[in-house]
């Protein structure tokens, strides 16, 4: 604990009153006391879509208003509350030129209740083959309002189930998008589909504290509330309690959003969000991200697994995509004579930087990036039962969160702006 309070006094002591106000707030006693509340066996491990993930978010949404911050886009409470549509394939038939279909050659991205079609339905068509990027082609598909059949080439047989993801949607969708797994066009088709449509309520809390001069210029701090829930149980513990996964990030968050608001210092307006849905293919992002203007966020800074050490020891942590924008560079050159280190990814087979919730802004060109200490290659609590408060180091995440308030400082105040990311050369 001394070493880190000499090796970051140097830099947090520019001012008496923030040195003594970056320290009263973040401090291991309040990490650890937020962290405890939400890594609780009582949150039951915070599964999306259950009661105990509707008790950390009425914590978080607790915390927001004890702190004072403003609610996002005049909303009345801090609970951004959106729908999960699902669908579920309930009968199939189906053949192509008179050929039986099979159902597992089929996905039906659609929100009716049964669907018929052939070839003299009024659909458009379209191809998905070789060496063309499948997900962004499905998006496409989807986005374009229109009603398709879409004929997957063999070489995606493998990846073809992962199309399901995409029933899941936030509205109700007009369109409807037939993808078949198929190498030949037929002439004449015949599908008869009848689905199971559910509705399930999610909720992302935000906070914001409006920016001075540049208030439609945003600087946005999230990180994950939900996790993996209840599952079997390991030596008679059966809770994932995800207390670096990803209690660890929503700690940081709330304590950022104290911090801020304590300094009133703000030229751009910052938005403080936890996301529900992370777990289960990234949903309370997507939503979030859909109702912002993608020009106007200025960066995003998404706080994940801080809660271990990183490979290179205490006070030092990766950014993912550090190549993609100066964001990182901006972060190092205000952490110079700190101590504390930022390095990009060390992990890039892994792809962290499309697995977690900074993808949507990043795809739309935000200077999003995933901070984390995480080591990816050998985390052994990761996704398992043991992942429990007491495996955290509190004193060194105090310091990580310090080192994001500080480093990002220049950002809020307007003196800095990220580049943005060149979406042309993302997967």
């Amino acid at each position: 604990m001394k070493s880190g309070i000499i090796i970051f006094l140097p830099f947090f002591c520019y001012t008496v009153l923030t040195a003594q106000t970056i320290d009263k707030i973040i401090n291991p006693t309040e990490v650890n006391r937020i962290e405890s509340i939400l890594a609780d066996d009582k949150m039951e491990g915070r599964k999306t879509f259950t009661a105990g993930n509707a008790r950390a978010a009425n914590f978080i949404a607790s915390e927001f208003e004890l702190i004072g911050l403003q609610t996002f886009n005049g909303a009345k409470g801090f609970r951004q509350e959106f729908n999960m549509t699902d669908t579920k394939m309930t009968s199939f038939k189906g053949s192509l030129d008179n050929q039986p279909l099979k159902e597992q050659q089929v996905v039906a991205i659609t929100l009716n209740p049964s669907l018929t079609i052939t070839e003299k339905s009024k659909y458009d068509t379209g191809s998905i083959r070789t060496g063309e990027n499948i997900q962004k082609k499905v998006s496409a598909f989807i986005r374009s309002k229109k009603n398709y059949i879409v004929f997957v080439g063999s070489s995606f047989s493998n990846k073809f189930n992962l199309l399901n993801q995409f029933k899941r949607q936030f509205t109700k969708s007009e369109n409807s998008v037939v993808f078949i797994l198929t190498d030949k066009a037929p002439e004449r088709f015949n599908i008869s589909i009848t689905n199971e449509i559910t509705v399930n309520p999610l909720v992302n809390i935000i906070g914001v504290i409006p920016g001075k001069s540049r208030k439609n210029e945003y600087v946005i701090f999230s990180g994950h509330y939900d996790h993996l829930g209840i599952g079997k149980a390991v030596d008679g513990d059966s809770i994932f309690n995800g207390a670096n996964d990803d209690a660890a990030g929503t700690t940081a968050v709330i304590m950022l959003a104290k911090y801020f608001k304590s300094l009133g210092k703000q030229e751009r307006t910052i938005i403080f969000t936890t996301f529900t849905g992370e777990e289960v293919g990234g949903y309370g992002s997507q939503y979030f991200s859909s109702q912002l203007t993608p020009a106007g966020v200025v960066a995003m800074f998404n706080i994940e697994m801080i809660g271990t050490e990183s490979k290179w020891g205490n006070n030092t942590a990766y950014i993912t995509g550090y190549e993609k924008t100066n964001l990182g560079k901006i972060l190092e050159k205000n952490l110079e004579g700190s101590g504390f280190k930022f390095y990009p990814d060390p992990y890039p087979e892994q792809e962290l930087f499309y697995r977690s919730d900074n993808a949507t802004l990043a795809r739309l060109g935000v200077a999003a990036h995933t901070i984390s200490t995480s080591k990816m290659d050998n985390e052994k609590f990761y996704h398992t039962v043991k992942d429990e408060i007491g495996t955290l180091d509190m004193n060194n995440m105090a310091q990580i969160i310090k080192a994001i308030a500080i480093s990002a400082a220049s950002i809020i105040s307007g003196k800095d702006t990220p580049s943005r990311v060149d979406v042309r050369q993302l997967r």
